[in-house]
């Protein structure tokens, strides 16, 4: 039996019944909860961490958004938490849609906003109803077939006659002709992917109408077998002109088949598995809204890493590397964001800024902007962070501005008096 969880950053989870169940603390089965433990000591091994286990019967989640399916059955949604409150779940989930809409990129039609805004339903179920959504318009547009070579055997002759073949049949079947020729099928790498994801959308979707589409596309699929290598089909996806209109479907199918995710833990059980580090999750984000703001001529560069901390035996050690430089003519400005919470109101506890924060865009400010310059220092906009804080003088000539990042606008709060950084509106 399916049993949906939501939840967010940080939660907490046991198999104990919880009495108030929230988006902070929740009830999993006993099976859920060991292949949790068991998914987090392979992520530990390569460096990664889903979850911090407190004891045999709590364990809390790290700062990873998205979805994971369990082979038991159960679909836990992970969401940002970007308040204090735990009363922002559609709100949440509009956010975490609008995030990896636009980190990745992802090809939406026209009034997608209104549309992502009514879309009250878990992640999965979003990521399923846009891939099918897209799947639909592109068979009525038309699906691609080509040719491909088959070896067969035939009484007449036709394409080419595979002599190598035909010379060491036995003399019984002189009659029969050892033959290569071309077949117009649907059979192709791009098929065979989409295939496989409208199977796993037929077998994980809970809403009656993006099933009914499924099967609806399914069954037009029914004589292309479902890709047994994704990653190699992925690589063979063609994007010549003929190609043209498969390309706004690509990712979303990677999406389905976790193939664009920065942690993929499908594995032997294939489930849906949407898992994104919320912090490189943010900074994306946040780069892609800057981006379409820029003033003419300036231009922003993401993770420069062309200045170290230190010069031992002529050379570098420990690499600086920003989230982003803006280079406009001459000029510099250094940009590096945090998912962390500010509280704009609590100047007696340093605001709940890091120190470490600190040490690392001072070190910034001197290797790339030489001392002297702006430095910007990024966090989520919330209710108690709703404007930049007073400035923060680093140097004679170098100072830093923390700043609020409006997550529904997608835009710096006062980024208006940053000129000539952004253009005005």
């Amino acid at each position: 039996m399916t049993q949906h969880i939501t939840v967010r950053e940080y939660a907490r989870l046991t198999t104990d019944p919880v009495p108030n169940p929230s988006l902070d603390r929740a009830q999993v089965s006993a099976t859920a909860f060991d292949w949790l433990c068991r998914l987090n000591s392979g992520m530990s091994a390569a460096g990664a961490s889903l979850v911090q286990i407190d004891d045999r019967r709590w364990l809390r989640l790290d700062n990873y958004v998205g979805v994971l399916e369990t082979p038991c059955g159960t679909v836990l949604e992970i969401l940002p938490k970007h308040e204090e409150s735990a009363d922002t779940l559609p709100g949440s989930r509009a956010l975490l849609q609008r995030m990896i809409t636009a980190a990745l990129d992802l090809p939406v039609r026209e009034g997608s906003e209104t549309a992502l805004e009514r879309f009250d339903a878990p992640l999965s179920e979003w990521v399923i109803a846009q891939f099918l959504a897209a799947l639909d318009r592109l068979v009525k547009r038309g699906v691609r077939s080509d040719y491909v070579r088959v070896e067969d055997s035939e009484r007449f002759l036709r394409g080419q006659l595979n002599v190598s073949q035909q010379v060491r049949q036995s003399p019984g079947k002189q009659h029969v002709f050892q033959i290569l020729h071309d077949v117009f099928i649907h059979d192709r790498a791009e098929n065979r992917l989409l295939r496989l994801a409208v199977e796993l959308a037929c077998r994980t979707t809970k809403s009656p109408t993006s099933w009914r589409l499924a099967q609806e596309l399914r069954s037009l699929f029914q004589e292309v077998p479902p890709s047994r290598n994704a990653a190699q089909d992925f690589q063979r996806w063609r994007t010549d002109r003929l190609m043209a209109h498969y390309q706004t479907l690509k990712p979303w199918c990677e999406l389905v088949l976790s193939q664009q995710m920065p942690l993929s833990t499908t594995g032997g059980w294939l489930g849906i598995s949407l898992l994104f580090p919320m912090e490189k999750l943010f900074e994306r984000y946040v780069e892609t809204m800057l981006t379409k703001q820029l003033a003419e001529g300036a231009r922003l560069s993401a993770q420069v890493r062309s200045q170290y901390l230190c010069v031992h035996e002529g050379h570098g050690m420990f690499q600086l590397r920003p989230d982003f430089v803006i280079t406009q003519g001459e000029k510099r400005w250094v940009l590096d964001t945090k998912w962390k919470l500010v509280n704009g109101e609590r100047k007696a506890n340093k605001y709940g800024l890091s120190q470490a924060d600190f040490y690392q865009l001072f070190a910034y400010g001197h290797k790339y902007l030489g001392g002297s310059g702006e430095l910007f220092l990024i966090y989520p906009r919330r209710r108690a962070f709703l404007k930049p804080l007073p400035e923060f003088q680093m140097g004679p000539e170098l100072k830093l501005s923390v700043i609020p990042f409006d997550l529904e606008k997608g835009r710096l709060i006062g980024q208006e008096g940053i000129s000539p950084i952004f253009a005005q509106h």
